[in-house]
């Protein structure tokens, strides 16, 4: 089993900025890809973005040029930074890998886009 454990949501106002964070533990071998995924009220779960432990990404177009993804594959974590945060972008965004056993899912973390 792979454990994820994802910090850093909260409330932010418009154009504002918020930093995910998400750490892997337990059975991390072989761990091919990790990201983000989204669920606003609602709506299905989606995708924002994730990454390959070669580096190569993959995009939600409506996150394009906004948000950023990076993964520290000796530490296993993934990182996404959100700059210019839009209401819409208000959802429970979860952490995701996936490795030759399985797709794994952290618990979640609010991040709500308000003024």
């Amino acid at each position: 089993q792979v454990q994820l454990v994802e910090s850093g949501g909260g409330l932010v106002q418009p154009g504002g900025s918020l930093r995910l964070s998400c750490v892997a533990s337990g059975n991390i071998f072989g761990i091919y890809v990790m990201g983000w995924y989204r669920q606003a009220p609602g709506k299905q779960r989606e995708l924002v973005a994730t990454i390959t432990n070669s580096a190569n990404t993959n995009w939600a177009d409506s996150v394009k040029g906004r948000f950023t993804i990076s993964r520290n594959n000796a530490k296993n974590t993934v990182s996404l930074q959100m700059n210019s945060l839009k209401p819409e972008d208000t959802a429970v965004y979860y952490c995701n890998a996936q490795n030759g056993r399985g797709i794994y899912w952290g618990q979640g973390t609010q991040v709500t886009v308000s003024s």
